[in-house]
């Protein structure tokens, strides 16, 4: 018989209002995880950006975000919502690829409520193999969402069009390399399009242009190394690929209004409450 370990899991159920409890951005601003989440919204309405696709957000969606994947999403005030948060583990067998699913069946909807229901339940219980537990609770999850998509989408693939691809090619390709100083014109250049193509279909299907998609994944990281960490601004800025200090503070105050001494000095206020 195997051990029964210390009851204890790092897979997390929260509501997704936890995720922004630091601020709004934690959510609205574009970023990635180095874990896996679902977003299941139960109330309100809004935009999500999903691998560079802006999509609509209402209630009863689910959205799977892999980890590596690039999204945002803003509720506003009224949204509501329950967040899984699961350390990336290939062995789980969970979906490889970003997910929305609108789901309207109401069987279907009350079926994850039980799931995420049960899943709670498991984590507050703290029995012992919690995390054996928990993983199974996971793996049903996973196969909930694969019938989900099976019902939506059917066995063919989304149809996706030539400029979708590149957008969602060239987040992917932020999302690896954001730090390493590189320009929009290079992430062009990698893809094999022009500049000027690149924007054209990240402004179609995202809003933004291409070189705002950097920016904000850059700034995301940025304010998450000033606000969570004590990292030395100067080590911050070469982490990120600035060419200085200098340009490092310009650019944050730029984009926030506020310079990154004051951002971290609100955080700390914040967190002492």
């Amino acid at each position: 018989m195997s051990d029964p370990a210390s009851p204890t899991s790092d897979i997390r159920i929260t509501s997704i209002a936890q995720l922004t409890r630091n601020g709004s951005w934690r959510l609205t601003g574009l970023h990635d995880r180095n874990e896996d989440l679902l977003l299941w919204v139960t109330k309100g309405q809004g935009l999500a950006t999903l691998q560079g696709i802006r999509r609509g957000v209402g209630a009863h969606n689910a959205f799977y975000i892999p980890a590596g994947t690039l999204f945002s999403m803003d509720l506003g005030r009224t949204g509501f919502g329950i967040a899984v948060r699961i350390p990336h583990d290939p062995s789980l067998a969970l979906v490889d690829t970003p997910l929305l699913l609108r789901v309207r069946d109401v069987h279907a909807q009350s079926e994850l409520t039980g799931l995420l229901d049960n899943l709670q339940r498991e984590l507050d219980h703290a029995a012992p193999y919690l995390e054996e537990a928990a993983r199974a609770h996971v793996a049903l999850l996973s196969v909930w969402m694969r019938r989900q998509a099976l019902a939506i989408y059917g066995t063919e693939e989304p149809a996706t069009t030539a400029g979708q691809r590149l957008v969602e090619a060239f987040c992917a390709l932020v999302a690896r390399e954001f730090r390493t100083g590189k320009t929009m014109a290079d992430f062009a250049a990698m893809l094999g399009v022009t500049p000027t193509h690149l924007s054209r279909a990240c402004r179609e299907h995202t809003g933004m242009t291409a070189a705002d998609v950097l920016t904000k994944r850059s700034l995301y990281e940025a304010r998450l190394l000033i606000e969570t960490t004590e990292l030395p601004l100067k080590e911050i800025s070469e982490t990120l690929g600035f060419g200085s200090p200098a340009y490092f503070s310009r650019f944050v105050l730029q984009h926030t209004g506020t310079s990154p001494t004051d951002l971290r000095k609100a955080a700390a206020k914040l967190r002492k409450g």
